[in-house]
């Protein structure tokens, strides 16, 4: 019985599996919702170190990054090498109507969840209109202060 042998073969299934682990590492999945007058981000970081986790904002940009260090243990030969390492990072664009400036995060069990509020210009107020004479008073159910 002959088999037939294709050296690109071989190489195909392990450049494959090289760029699938490389696209895994820097992928991060999310979710996102609102939830009242909050936006709630929750990502998936498994593995990632807490002391390497970053959240920022430039203009309009939020930008989180996160490190998954490798197991460097000595003299194992491994069988199966899947999980991936590296630099997880995402960029989201988010609009006018957050409050940037009051962002929190938390990171429990692998997923870093982020709480970002509306900001108060951005929710909806109730204009009341007067019958009475030709003013009209506006009142704002936001509470925005005033």
């Amino acid at each position: 019985m002959a088999t037939r042998f294709d050296p690109f073969q071989e190489f195909d299934r392990l450049f494959a599996q090289v760029v699938s682990a490389e696209r895994a590492s820097t992928t991060m999945p999310m979710d996102l919702y609102r939830s009242g007058d909050h936006y709630v981000l929750h990502v998936d970081l498994p593995g990632a170190d807490p002391g390497t986790i970053d959240v920022n904002v430039e203009d309009r940009t939020l930008t989180i990054r996160a490190q998954r260090t490798p197991h460097t243990e000595q003299d194992v030969q491994w069988l199966a090498k899947e999980r991936p390492v590296g630099t997880y990072a995402r960029q989201l664009a988010v609009s006018r109507g957050l409050a940037l400036d009051a962002i929190s995060a938390t990171y429990a069990d692998g997923v870093l969840t982020l709480s970002i509020p509306v900001a108060e210009e951005a929710k909806p107020r109730r204009i009341e209109v007067q019958h009475a004479g030709d003013t009209a008073q506006i009142t704002s159910e936001a509470g925005t202060g005033s």
